[in-house]
């Protein structure tokens, strides 16, 4: 097996350098709130899923680094599928697409904001993405990695983080940083949004303990809810 894990980690590492032991630690706030739409790629992630943030809990990632380009990322409505890990590789520790999935959310956001500016159509909270180098976004996901770890939300690992944080400085990450195409509008498709919408709304009767009735088109489907 070790030739085997040794090709695939080159797999995910035709990357650049990012020193993932030298990452400071941040803190995770809010609520990792994900809904599944649909199916995906065959190559790589679980299928297609949204991040929803909850108007009174989102998602927030303070990064322990004052001098960065962002101190606080609080992600918006977007498509994500959890880490782009290739199939593959995904049965081995720590390189499933979900494994670190609140990293992998708020490091999807960085590059849809990004790719936002270059397309002319962010939203303020995007457009504070503009001046950040394509590195950073590495050293983004790598320090909400190892905050992950730290607040003991996963299990420590030797391999993984470093090999994530490597892979995402990758050229094929580099290739999709500031690339105008990757900018969905709107975020999401009118028809996924009235999925999220149908969804919330029998959740929000069901906290409340109303009765409604049954949804007239497709609701997504809740897969993950994660509160720090």
């Amino acid at each position: 097996m070790r030739p085997l894990f040794a090709s695939l980690l080159l797999l995910l590492t035709a990357c650049g350098s990012v020193d993932y032991a030298a990452l400071p630690e941040g803190r995770f706030d809010g609520t990792l709130f994900v809904m599944w739409v649909g199916e995906g790629s065959n190559q790589a992630g679980d299928g297609k899923f949204v991040y929803v943030p909850l108007p009174a809990d989102p998602l927030t990632f303070t990064r322990g680094r004052p001098d960065g380009t962002l101190r606080v990322i609080r992600p918006g409505i977007m498509y994500t599928d959890g880490g782009s890990i290739p199939r593959a590789v995904q049965p081995f520790r720590g390189l499933s697409p979900w494994g670190y999935a609140p990293g992998y959310v708020v490091h999807d956001w960085l590059f849809m904001a990004r790719n936002c500016v270059a397309a002319g159509r962010a939203s303020p909270e995007e457009a504070q993405v503009a001046g950040m180098p394509f590195v950073e976004s590495a050293m983004i996901l790598g320090e909400a990695i190892k905050t992950l770890i730290a607040e003991k939300r996963v299990a420590p690992d030797d391999v993984a983080p470093s090999v994530i944080s490597g892979a995402v400085a990758g050229p094929v990450s580099r290739t999709l940083w500031g690339r105008a195409a990757g900018c969905p509008d709107p975020r999401i498709s009118p028809r996924h949004q009235a999925q999220v919408d149908r969804a919330l709304g029998r959740l929000r009767a069901e906290e409340e303990g109303r009765r409604v009735a049954p949804p007239t088109g497709p609701v997504a489907g809740i897969v993950g809810i994660v509160q720090f």
